[in-house]
């Protein structure tokens, strides 16, 4: 396995994201917010050429590699009216900045659904296949998330969404089916099962997100735990991986100092680095007992 983690989960700056990764001995980075001096806080493929310069002048120092590009192409801030120009040129900044790191996975999306949606529109299939043959032909990987997204409403929606896309494949986040409803059975729509989403989706899962979360009714939302802490079936998929001989990307998204997707989660900096670390080092204790 290559363990690396989502660098903005350790902290804004880049050089944060640096210094946790080496505090944790890894080589290997996955792009997705980034902040360097003089500009803003953005997306990998979302900042100036000038900031971009920077981002691959300080990590070719720090001999680090970027695994996979965390973009935010037809993620959950989306929907199918959001303009497909607006995809594309996405795309368009993607495909050059990955080839100049030399990444070889980029993480995309299928739109987030609307509130009754229980089925993938079209138009879906269509966008998601456009996206899947842009970066196939630029010899790079597109791989799904289940997320709030289209293909992450239930693993039936997911292996719909491959079978009409070619070449797509997958990274599976432990965590999300804790809180996404599985919009293939009837309603009221039930919690998603991870253990039961991984087995059926695991074939065409080429990268892994780690994170863990337990349901919380009283909030109607989850709590983040750490890895094998909760209801993600954090070890029963890892432990499969290993048996089935996966060797791939696996990164680490605690969660638990800040909510990417929630603006009301706030965290000091030093929180954010410690958590980040802790998480990784957690990570690696958990693979090696199980590699016993």
């Amino acid at each position: 396995m290559i363990l690396m983690g989502i660098g903005d989960e350790a902290g804004a700056s880049l050089d944060a994201q640096i210094q946790a990764t080496r505090a944790l001995g890894w080589k290997h980075l996955e792009g997705r917010m980034v902040e360097v001096p003089g500009f803003p806080k953005a997306n990998f493929h979302d900042i100036p050429d000038a900031a971009f310069d920077q981002v691959v002048e300080k990590l070719q120092a720090a001999g680090i590699q970027v695994y996979c590009f965390g973009s935010a192409i037809m993620n959950w801030a989306k929907t199918i009216e959001t303009p497909f120009e607006v995809t594309l040129a996405e795309v368009g900044r993607a495909i050059p900045r990955m080839q100049r790191l030399g990444a070889r996975y980029v993480r995309i999306m299928s739109f987030k659904p609307g509130p009754e949606d229980d089925t993938i529109p079209p138009v879906v299939f269509e966008r998601v296949r456009e996206v899947t043959r842009r970066f196939l032909d630029a010899g790079l990987q597109p791989v799904h998330e289940n997320c709030m997204n289209y293909g992450g409403m239930s693993w039936r929606h997911a292996l719909e969404l491959l079978e009409k896309v070619p070449g797509l494949k997958w990274v599976f986040d432990t965590a999300n089916p804790v809180f996404n409803p599985d919009r293939s059975r009837p309603r009221p729509w039930p919690r998603q099962d991870a253990w039961e989403f991984w087995t059926h989706i695991r074939d065409y899962v080429v990268h892994i997100h780690i994170k863990d979360a337990t349901w919380n009714p009283a909030k109607n939302d989850a709590d983040y735990n750490w890895p094998g802490e909760g209801q993600g079936y954090v070890r029963e998929i890892l432990r499969d991986a290993l048996a089935r001989g996966y060797n791939a990307g696996v990164s680490i998204e605690p969660h638990l100092a800040v909510v990417f997707h929630d603006a009301t989660s706030q965290a000091s900096a030093e929180a954010a680095y410690q958590s980040f670390v802790e998480y990784g080092r957690r990570l690696e204790q958990l693979i090696a007992t199980l590699r016993k």
